[in-house]
């Protein structure tokens, strides 16, 4: 086909608009990466004053990497190398609820079968108290780490080291008299999770911590990823941590036996385990597209977020829907959640005062709401 000079000049004009506008949008896209890279650097760097370490790791699409402050050891000056270990603490319930979810599929637990029918005469009202209940804090099982000497987010001294089993646990928050009945209401309770992790324990015949490590540990290849029971140390590298108690002394919270916790938040894991496991369990890859459903099926929780089965839904300001969890100890503060185009970001606090929800904030707004 032949073309007269004017409609190749006119050719010509166009395919240069069309270039300077590909160019246009390709150093807009550029510097919109670099200012997400910045803000990532930022929002992290800016956590210095408040917390001894912080590790914030983001995936893609979209500018991904691995930004890191402080120490990992408080007042040190090594920097962190952003794959160190740390206590993730009631990210575990995720865990938990997903080991369930794969005794659901496997026809071994029915979710909204009483409770008593796989743990008879262990909780009160049992066969009121549905296993769906349990895993979404909707059973009013009051919540034994309210008592001052049974948290792990307070400073305890040498009871620290101390070993408890989930018996105790479950005796000391049956002391106490529910919140509510079970299914008029949500409030979260560590008791569910310890409830949770000898529901599996009765159905595999197996340490819940045996089964998780079988049937998620192990074919994710999450080596990092490890429950210390009654061992206060945590495996190296890691982010040690301390904490400013009420009378200005700071104490070292690194070591603590945290079988005061156990399934409700002993886990220890890093930040490249917990991308893994929220890209195999969100994508599909660990419980059946029924059981995922009815995991991500949630009631209110306040400010911004949600709760389902063991899966925290926070929606963010500029709109859509991140799944995770959070974890909180003394001494460390993780977030970890995953949108569902892929793109995850996890985040630790090390050492810092209160849950660390405006440095979380700053960090989706940077990392998801840019545009």
């Amino acid at each position: 086909m032949s073309t007269t000079p004017r409609s190749r000049r006119a050719w010509r004009a166009t395919a240069v608009l069309l270039i300077i506008a590909i160019a246009a949008t390709a150093a807009a896209t550029l510097a919109l990466t670099l200012a997400r890279r910045q803000v990532l650097a930022a929002v992290t760097a800016s956590t210095g004053t408040s917390t001894s370490a912080t590790l914030l790791a983001v995936t893609e699409p979209g500018p991904a990497g691995t930004w890191t402050s402080g120490s990992p050891y408080p007042g040190g000056t090594a920097k962190p190398l952003g794959t160190e270990h740390f206590r993730i603490g009631s990210i575990t319930k995720t865990f938990v609820a997903t080991a369930i979810l794969q005794l659901v599929d496997e026809g071994s637990i029915e979710l909204d079968e009483p409770i008593e029918t796989y743990l008879p005469t262990v909780v009160p009202n049992g066969a009121n108290v549905t296993v769906r209940q349990v895993l979404n804090h909707t059973s009013g099982l009051y919540d034994y780490m309210k008592g001052e000497a049974w948290s792990t987010n307070r400073w305890r001294g040498d009871a620290r080291f101390t070993t408890y089993s989930p018996d105790q646990l479950l005796a000391e928050a049956f002391r106490h008299e529910p919140y509510f009945a079970p299914g008029t209401d949500f409030r979260y309770s560590n008791t569910n999770y310890i409830v949770a992790g000898k529901l599996i324990e009765a159905v595999t015949g197996q340490p819940y911590s045996t089964v998780i490590e079988h049937r998620i540990l192990g074919p994710l290849n999450l080596a990092g990823t490890s429950f210390p029971g009654a061992t206060p140390s945590l495996p190296e590298p890691a982010v040690h941590a301390t904490a400013k108690l009420e009378n200005g002394q700071t104490v070292d919270v690194t070591e603590q036996n945290v079988s005061l916790d156990w399934a409700a938040g002993e886990m220890i894991s890093t930040t490249y385990d917990l991308q893994a496991f929220f890209e195999a369990l969100l994508g599909g890859n660990l419980i059946s597209e029924e059981s995922l459903a009815q995991m991500r099926t949630t009631v209110p929780m306040g400010m911004g977020f949600h709760y389902g089965l063991g899966l925290e839904r926070f929606d963010l300001p500029c709109g859509g829907p991140l799944w995770g969890h959070g974890g909180q100890l003394l001494g460390y503060v993780t977030y970890a959640y995953r949108r569902d185009d892929g793109r995850s970001l996890t985040m630790l606090l090390a050492s810092g005062e209160g849950d660390g929800f405006v440095s979380f904030a700053s960090a989706t707004g940077a990392a998801y709401c840019l545009s």
